[in-house]
């Protein structure tokens, strides 16, 4: 099993630790089984995060068995990073273990040497200070995160959801991935380039109704649903419809419905051996001229070129077709 563990340093911040301990805990392969071990690691075994303390029940001798190490961002992000834990993850890069920042937490990265020469990306706010402080990484403050391989960071809040989506994906395949963006309320085609400057509005308890809604236009998104009738569907206006869409998900009903598709589209070139016109067809993009604009669009590569590579190996040695 892919093991996480997620690295808890004093002063972290609750959230950024929170994140990939629930969407990584929360992740389910088609048969059920958990898709992670999640463990949470740190040179204390109590640290503060904001006006509460977190048990740490693992020592940072755990990094060694990770296979993917998380590093949450601290309130003060500029904290000296103590000797021992710059260390370690020295250890895990050079054992090949893949590590991801989230939010300020590139600062924390970056006070190792490991994003020296590389790309990053972290919370606008701390854009500045993270190339001040280090001049050899190439800063982008405006994308949701960077992924260089075996290093990745990313920017605050939800964006952290993003990557990890990300590498859910990577190591599982979009359906995988797609379940758990569905228990994250999240759109799975965010990509990391996409601007991270977005309003994440707080949901009312009257907002929290429309996952039977969106499960309704996964099931229904090869049907050509119009506006009216995904509001019958979820017997509301179209004017609330609409609101309660954009508070909830930051997308209109017929953006998600379109990610929505571009999901099912990637599940099917992922796990079939269905021509591209075929998979225009099931997933209700009609046209394979159409699909492919859309796909490229919203994934930022063809079907085909995404199909090389994230298809499922057959008897043989090859990927699907």
């Amino acid at each position: 099993m892919h093991t996480v563990a997620v690295l808890a340093l004093d002063d972290v911040i609750a959230f950024d630790l929170a994140t990939p301990v629930e969407v990584f805990g929360r992740a389910r392969l088609p048969d059920g089984r958990p898709a992670y071990q999640v463990i949470v690691a740190g040179p204390s075994p109590l640290v503060k995060a904001g006006p509460m303390s977190i048990a740490v029940p693992q020592g940072l001798e755990a990094l060694a068995t990770a296979d993917t190490i998380i590093v949450p961002g601290l309130h003060d992000p500029e904290a000296a990073l103590p000797a021992q834990v710059s260390a370690a993850l020295h250890d895990a890069y050079r054992a090949g273990t893949r590590i991801a920042s989230i939010c300020v937490g590139a600062l924390t990265l970056a006070a190792t040497g490991l994003l020296d020469g590389k790309k990053a990306t972290t919370h606008w706010r701390a854009a500045a200070a993270l190339a001040q402080l280090h001049p050899s990484i190439d800063v982008d403050p405006a994308v949701l995160y960077v992924d260089n391989g075996q290093l990745l960071t990313s920017a605050g809040a939800a964006a952290g959801i993003d990557m990890c989506l990300h590498l859910i994906r990577l190591d599982f395949g979009s359906a995988v991935a797609m379940d758990a963006a569905r228990a994250a309320v999240m759109p799975l085609a965010r990509e990391g380039g996409q601007a991270q400057y977005i309003n994440h509005r707080t949901l009312g308890s009257d907002q929290a109704t429309l996952a039977p809604t969106l499960e309704w236009i996964e099931r229904n998104s090869h049907r050509p649903l119009t506006l009216e009738e995904i509001a019958a569907q979820a017997k509301l206006s179209t004017r609330t419809l609409n609101r309660r869409f954009r508070d909830q998900t930051q997308l209109t009903p017929l953006q998600w419905l379109a990610q929505a598709r571009i999901r099912q589209a990637q599940s099917l070139l992922e796990t079939t051996r269905h021509p591209v016109e075929r998979i225009a067809h099931q997933t209700g993009f009609g046209s394979a001229a159409n699909f492919r604009a859309k796909f490229r669009s919203a994934v930022g590569t063809t079907p085909l070129a995404y199909r090389n590579a994230f298809s499922e190996p057959v008897p043989g040695g090859s990927r699907v077709r």
